[in-house]
This record gives C-alpha cells, sequence and structure tokens, in this order.
C-alpha cells in the first residue's frame, strides 16, 4: 500500500481516554454489513464513484484539452470553489509547492478557491491575459461563485482577444444538462465537459475535475486513479473491517466520539505539500457527516508552525479532539547547518541538522508528546508524495468518510442544511437595490 495507518494510539492501552477493545469491536462489527453494502454497491454500480478509477474512457478528450492548453498559455487559471476546486488544488500543491518556474512540469496552475475581489484582481492584473487560459468548474452549472467569476473574466477576453477567439481561453466543466453555466457556454461558444451528474464535487476529484488541472499541469494523472484503484481493490475483497484501513479510520473516529465525547479531529500535516489536502479532507468530512447533529469537527493544523500556535491547548486544554498526524519522506532539499563557528554552545544540538530533520523530529517529538499526554493520535506515514500515494489516501478518506457516516445513519452525499443560505444569498441579491437588504427577524430569514 502507498501508506501506511496505524491507529494504536488511538486505543485504551496506549492512552487514557482511547477506545477499549471492546468498544472498538463493537463498531467493526457494525461495519460487516455496511463493507457489505458497499461490495454490492460497486457490483451494482450504484455509486459511480467507486468505478471511477477504472475509467479510461475519458482519457483521450482529457488530454487533448490539456496538450492544448500546455502548448497554448503560460498561466491557467481555474474557477471554481469547493470540491470543484480542493482536490485539484491539493493535487498540484503536492507537486509544486516551493517549486521555481524551471522545477515546474507545466504550466503554472492558479486555482482560485475564494471570491475576495481584492485578491481575484490582483491575480488576473499579474497576468498576461492573451497567454492565460481558464477552466470554470460547477457541478450544477448554477454555483453563484463560479458564475460571477466566469463573468467577470469573459468580458475582459472578449474585449482583448476578440470575440471568436474567447472559446479558445476558457472551457467549462458543468453537468449534461441545461443550466446557467451552459448558457454562457453557448453565448460565447466555449467548449464543455461534462461533469458526472452522479459524483458529488467533494467526491470528484478523480473526475474532469481533478485530473484536467492535473494533466495540464504535468502531473501523471492516471497514477492517482491507480493508487485510489489500489486501495479501493484491497477494501472490497478483505474479509474483515479489522483489515481495511478505512474502516478501521472511520471505527475509531466515530467511536472516540461515542464513548469519549471527542468531537474534533484534528489533520497535522508535517509538509506544505500535504497542506491543500487537508483543506480538500476537511470540506469531504465536515459536509458529509454533519447532519442531524452528529458528526465531529475536522480542523486542519499545519506542522510545526502550529506546535507554537496551538500545542499548549492541545496539550492543556479541553480532551475533546483526536489527532492524525500526516507526513511522508523529507525531501533531501535543504544542506546541514556548521553553528561551530558562533562560539556559543547552546547551538550546538542544531550542528549538522538540517531543516528537513528538525521537521522529521518535530513530527516525531509532537506526536510522542501528544500520546504521553493522553491524546489520541492516528499517525499516517506515506511511501511517497507522488500522485500514486496522493491519489490511494483520497481514496481512503472517501472510504473512510462513507463508511462513517453508515455508522452514524446519516447520507454522505447530500448537504441540505447548506441550501438555506444558498437561498438567501439569492435573494439578497435580488433585493440589492431596495432600501433593506437584510432580513428583519429570524423568523423571515427562515422563510427565505
Amino acid at each position: 500500500m502507498p501508506y501506511r495507518q496505524d491507529i494504536s494510539a488511538c486505543l485504551r492501552d496506549r492512552v487514557e481516554y482511547g477506545l477499549s477493545s471492546s468498544e472498538l469491536s463493537f463498531f467493526l462489527d457494525a461495519l460487516n454489513p455496511a463493507m457489505e453494502r458497499l461490495r454490492e454497491a460497486y457490483r451494482e454500480r450504484r455509486i459511480p464513484l467507486l468505478r471511477t478509477p477504472e475509467r479510461v474512457d475519458d482519457w483521450p478528450r482529457l488530454q487533448a484539452v490539456a496538450d492544448r492548453y500546455r502548448a497554448s498559455f503560460d498561466d491557467v487559471v481555474v474557477l471554481g470553489t469547493g470540491g470543484s476546486s480542493l482536490g485539484g488544488r491539493a493535487l498540484y500543491n503536492m507537486a509544486n509547492v516551493g517549486f521555481d518556474d524551471g522545477d515546474r512540469r507545466g504550466p503554472n496552475l492558479h486555482i482560485v478557491t475564494n471570491i475576495d475581489p481584492y485578491s481575484f484582481q490582483a491575480l488576473l492584473r499579474s497576468l498576461d491575459m492573451r497567454r492565460t487560459g481558464f477552466i470554470a468548474i460547477s457541478k450544477s452549472g448554477g454555483t453563484a461563485e463560479t458564475v460571477l467569476q466566469t463573468m467577470t473574466v469573459l468580458p475582459m477576453l472578449e474585449r482583448l482577444l476578440g470575440p471568436r477567439r474567447v472559446g479558445r481561453a476558457m472551457t467549462i466543466v458543468t453537468e449534461p444538462k441545461d443550466n446557467p453555466m451552459r448558457r454562457i457556454a453557448e453565448r460565447y461558444a466555449l467548449p464543455v465537459l461534462d461533469h458526472d451528474e452522479a459524483v458529488g464535487g467533494r467526491y470528484s476529484v478523480l473526475t474532469a475535475v481533478g485530473m484536467l488541472p492535473s494533466l495540464i499541469a504535468g502531473l501523471d494523472a492516471r497514477a492517482v486513479r491507480d493508487g485510489a484503484r489500489e486501495v479501493l481493490a484491497h477494501s472490497l475483497r478483505t474479509g474483515s473491517p479489522a483489515d481495511c484501513a478505512p474502516a478501521l479510520g472511520a471505527a475509531v473516529a466515530v467511536g472516540l466520539e461515542r464513548y469519549h465525547d471527542i468531537g474534533s479531529s484534528v489533520m497535522l500535516a508535517y509538509s506544505d505539500r500535504l497542506g491543500s489536502l487537508a483543506r480538500w479532507y476537511r470540506q469531504l468530512w465536515a459536509e458529509s457527516l454533519g447532519k442531524e447533529g452528529k458528526g465531529t469537527t475536522p480542523i486542519y493544523a499545519a506542522g510545526p508552525v502550529d506546535q507554537h500556535s496551538q500545542l499548549q491547548l492541545w496539550l492543556d486544554g479541553p480532551r475533546d479532539k483526536m489527532f492524525t498526524v500526516l507526513g511522508g519522506p523529507i525531501a533531501p532539499c535543504s544542506p546541514p547547518v556548521d553553528c561551530s563557528h558562533i562560539g556559543d554552545d547552546r547551538l550546538d544540538y542544531l550542528n549538522g541538522a538540517s531543516l528537513g530533520e528538525l521537521l522529521d523530529v518535530s513530527r516525531r517529538a509532537t506526536t510522542e508528546t501528544l500520546i504521553a499526554n493522553d491524546r489520541p493520535v492516528r499517525t499516517i506515514d506515506m511511501a511517497a508524495i507522488d500522485e500514486r500515494s496522493m491519489g490511494a489516501l483520497m481514496m481512503h478518506y472517501m472510504l473512510e468518510t462513507i463508511l462513517a457516516a453508515d455508522l452514524l445513519c446519516v447520507n454522505p452525499f447530500d448537504q441540505p442544511a447548506v441550501e438555506h443560505g444558498k437561498k438567501l444569498a439569492r435573494r439578497l441579491l435580488s433585493a440589492r437595490g431596495e432600501h433593506r437588504t437584510v432580513p428583519a427577524s429570524r423568523e423571515e430569514a427562515a422563510a427565505a
């Protein structure tokens, strides 16, 4: 497997507030029928996500679009929000954090995940728009943020390139049905790639949503799917949830919340290249499980910086958190330092050390300190920080989330609570010309 998970420090024989063997066994036993339902869903193709790693039919068109972008543009901007952008960003940042232009494998990708007008306009001003391509991704085709981003850019491109050439600079990814993004594509003669209707945005990283940006950036997108397929195949054929890493992760997370009121899950990533993966996981876990008063709160943290900003709270604050310490091999890209000529024996322990070595020992020391203070800790060690390992870990977390939802008796594929906010935002935009632009009461807000 491209990664190794260790849950031993989430159990009572290692930490006081860990799961007992009987508590863990209860949830693992409960996952036996859940695993069989997962196998049935795969066989009957009821969860299309589970068949995505096997797809090969979409590669020719995705590769053709990617090749054109790579040949035509120095920069590519991906417009989208949430699941339409976080997965692609996780894959791109895995390969490109800290790289200078000479190390890049393709155009410089700018994956826009928010709509702050200051940063968005600053990005556009920094680019040579004649050498910049755009990908706009919205599953529904009506995501307000993506529609506004797109309609901000298109008039600029039309003025700069002329109406007939706009279609060479932007591609739309959306569902194959009538929606606002399809109408925009028709108006500007933009090419459109279909977003799989049956794969939700936060689960879509293995579709065109994540694969097209990866191909443009020069990543081995096929290896991403290969890694995901390896984890899925192992999970489907294993006879016991105790031998299935995603099932173990789900049992631990739900069990710690149920028996020990541990309602927060901190993912502590010890590599800047993994930070965006943790942010992708945060949406996946929160939006899939936070329903009907259930779920746990995912928290992103970065090591070692958050040892200085949060470790005091983790060790001496409420015992309401479990931790996943995520890391991989440290790249040997920083030289050892020589402190001997400074003449200060307080620096002796750093003499001959490198930044990578300090990062590694910080991860090990923090992990051991959390365990020594009876905080439940899961460790995940990646064999390599590369495309195959990223695909494997992403599939692990998607399966872990689906299985945790089964234990919680919630639907992992919908998000009913967020619709109220979307409706209210549409109403406020529609009423922005009126004198009163906010609801007068909670009752009015609830009726929106």
